[in-house]
């Protein structure tokens, strides 16, 4: 007969399924997370850069960043959460982390959205991104807004999904 199993045994997989040490990215100086932070999970993002064709402050159509939309999964591909306007991640044991870009870098194909660093600005629930303190999107693919030319008085207010992918990991202080 197979004993099913504890409490403690179940508590011990959720923490190794998070600490998994996944070791920093290799991204350039102005993107890399402050010292004494460490990798609590990367999750890879799928899904959509949404933009809004308008008037800017020059009087000039273009096509502005509305919100991103895209799942979540981690290593194994699982549904861990949700990416969405804040910018906000929300994971789905129910924490979440807003946040502010505090730089960025134009990603190594120019036909995706730039890299960036992210400070967290905003916590909600108990879960792992109550700890969030840093977030690096790299590695994008796609995401750009459409052609200027595109956007104009016949098409203002026109909503257009660019569909993006990018890896975002997520920083916390180290635990001593």
């Amino acid at each position: 007969m197979t004993k099913a199993p504890g409490i403690t045994s179940l508590l011990g997989l959720s923490l190794f399924a998070i600490g998994q040490n996944v070791p920093p990215p290799e991204v350039p100086a102005n993107l890399k997370a402050a010292e004494g932070e460490e990798v609590i999970l990367l999750a890879r993002a799928s899904g959509s850069q949404i933009y809004v064709c308008q008037i800017g402050s020059d009087q000039k159509f273009s096509w502005v960043l509305k919100a991103p939309d895209a799942e979540l999964r981690d290593s194994q591909g699982a549904l861990i959460g949700h990416h969405f306007a804040g910018p906000t991640w929300k994971h789905n044991d129910g924490s979440e982390v807003t946040g502010a870009m505090s730089a960025k870098q134009n990603a190594p194909d120019a036909n995706s959205i730039p890299w960036l660093l992210v400070h967290a600005t905003g916590h909600s629930g108990n879960g792992i991104f109550s700890r969030v303190t840093t977030i690096q999107r790299i590695h994008t693919k796609g995401g750009q807004p459409p052609n200027v030319a595109d956007c104009n008085e016949s098409a203002r207010g026109k909503e257009v999904k660019s569909p993006y992918t990018a890896d975002y990991y997520f920083y916390a202080p180290i635990r001593r």
